[in-house]
């Protein structure tokens, strides 16, 4: 009967004791170089996997901070200083990222953003990586 499972009996795993398990062998992993863009068969991007993720789109008309005993007081009427100002193009983000400035609109009464600017694709690189 053999000592260890997968051995012959009689035979130990070369630089074993019998009884003991050969160390398994390993080698590096070898990958191929992926293309710069993952292209379909006419050169374009497939973009339909992601078609139909939901991003959360927000607003940011200004921020700042407040303390709790602040936060805490303020009641119906308070007003509370933004670090905007007035007038000054406000901050879309997408899923937390700033990719464009905008302006409130009106359209059929319900309210509406247009787009003024749209941050470059290097400036949301670099800001995701801050």
């Amino acid at each position: 009967m053999s000592d260890s499972p997968g051995q012959v009996e009689g035979q130990a795993a070369a630089g074993t004791q019998p009884g003991e398990n050969a160390p398994a062998e390993t080698s590096p992993a070898e990958f191929g170089e992926l293309p710069a863009i993952a292209a379909g068969g006419d050169g374009q991007l497939n973009l339909d996997l992601i078609m139909d993720v939901n991003l959360s789109l927000t607003l940011e008309v200004g921020r700042t901070k407040i303390s709790v005993r602040n936060l805490l007081a303020l009641t119906q009427g308070s007003v509370v200083e933004l670090d905007k100002l007035a007038g000054e193009p406000l901050d879309v983000l997408v899923n937390g990222t700033l990719v464009a400035h905008g302006e409130v609109v009106t359209v059929n009464e319900k309210f509406g953003i247009r787009l003024l600017d749209v941050v470059s694709p290097e400036k949301r690189v670099e800001s995701l990586q801050e």
